[in-house]
């Protein structure tokens, strides 16, 4: 009874700090969304100067010129296609209109997903130029699919849930939600299937048959999960998450891999997204292996303790720059992003060659003493009789405490660091 217990007071913690993430983040969209001004519209309306709110059943703004005549209109897809879910959070798109209800073009306003995706699809001009022409009333009733839009390279799930929030915005009345999409499972939901499959078979399966299959499933899934599929677990993800909801309906097996990597630990004791699934992991495992013995170094025990705080510390700041909502992307404190080489930014491909380089000489280094995210998993692991409350149990109160202060108080301490 004591260790379970303790397992649900840790996943409490967890919990709760979700609640509070996403309670501010709601808050912020009702109170705070950032306005859209004229200076946006410029480009494709050059006389704008001016966006009155149009109260009828369109709620959007109508563009005005210097004296005050209509130009044209603009529609935002948030806050009413915040169930529309991207790789990590919801996308504001502009649809601008000019005064024939025809569409100009489309704008990135802002969003909650990786930096790099939305920067790819920004300059993807094909893609945001396929409703140009298109009434309002076309476009809400657009087949996506016999159009021809597909999503953007590198950023696929991104761009094809900005176009569904197209068509689900232009598609609404009055009291009425944006549609939901329902749920199905693509091809990479299939793989990703069949990887926990797998997985389970390497972590529960044989001894024997897990020794021979290992090195060729460690290539399997830096090859897949990591350059194929893209679909590794980070910060950036479960942050986006908790502040704009779970895509249970645009990324079901994505879904299904969270919930594996933190319930399998938990019931089993077993590590299973960092030691059977993470395409990282298998990398600097195999660096390991084939390592000749002369380079590995062996650290002090005061340097260990001492690299030992870094997770919990990054897991800190991550905390801290989502309550706030600062603008910091947290894809760049680790190197998981690096493995969509296209859309990879300079920070997490730097994370990505040094935790390598650094498992090369020492074992499994960034797991060790880099990842916040196997931090946060292995928070929730499940030890067995000997556990017990420790040093890491009551860290974790003191990010709850941290937690509940910024989210009652994020306002004013917004305003300060600003």
């Amino acid at each position: 009874m004591k260790q379970l217990a303790l397992q649900l007071y840790r996943f409490f913690v967890v919990a709760l700090i979700a609640w509070l993430l996403r309670d501010v983040a709601v808050r912020q969209r009702i109170q705070g969304d950032s306005p859209v001004t004229a200076d946006e519209i410029v480009s494709l309306l050059p006389e704008a100067a001016a966006l009155r709110p149009d109260d009828s059943t369109r709620a959007g703004l109508f563009v005005l010129d210097r004296k005050g005549r209509e130009l044209g209109y603009v529609v935002r897809t948030q806050p009413a296609c915040r169930d529309l879910l991207g790789y990590a959070g919801t996308t504001d798109a502009l649809v601008v209109l000019d005064r024939d209800w025809k569409i100009l073009g489309l704008k990135i306003h802002a969003s909650e997903d990786t930096a790099s995706y939305v920067t790819d699809i920004a300059l993807d001009r094909r893609f945001l130029k396929k409703w140009n022409g298109l009434t309002w009333d076309a476009a809400a009733a657009l087949d996506l699919e016999a159009a021809g839009i597909e999503g953007v390279s590198g950023a696929t799930m991104t761009s094809m849930v900005i176009a569904q929030s197209v068509k689900a915005r232009l598609q609404l009345s009055r009291d009425e939600l944006a549609a939901r999409v329902p749920l199905r499972f693509a091809a990479r939901d299939y793989g990703l299937l069949v990887v926990l499959a797998a997985a389970g078979f390497m972590a529960f399966g044989k001894p024997e048959w897990r020794h021979r299959w290992k090195r060729p499933y460690q290539v399997a899934l830096i090859l897949y999960v990591g350059l194929i599929a893209g679909d590794l677990l980070a910060q950036k993800l479960f942050v986006g998450w908790m502040r704009s909801g779970i895509p249970w309906t645009t990324a079901p097996g994505l879904v299904l891999l969270a919930g594996a990597a933190l319930l399998v630990p938990f019931t089993t004791r077993n590590p299973f997204y960092c030691h059977h699934i993470c395409p990282h992991g298998a990398a600097q495992e195999l660096l390991g292996h084939y390592r000749p013995a002369r380079f590995r170094i062996t650290l002090s025990a005061d340097v260990i303790r001492g690299l030992e705080y870094l997770p919990a510390a990054l897991l800190f700041f991550t905390l801290v720059m989502a309550l706030l909502a600062l603008p910091f992307d947290l894809a760049d404190l680790e190197p998981f992003a690096a493995y969509v080489v296209r859309s990879a930014g300079i920070a997490t491909l730097a994370v990505a060659a040094l935790g390598l380089v650094a498992s090369f000489f020492v074992p499994q280094a960034y797991c060790r003493f880099g990842c916040p995210t196997g931090a946060l998993l292995n928070f929730v692991r499940a030890r067995g009789a000997t556990d017990r409350f420790s040093r890491r149990d009551a860290v974790a109160l003191v990010f709850v405490l941290v937690a509940i202060t910024l989210n009652l108080h994020h306002l004013d301490i917004l305003r300060l660091v600003q």
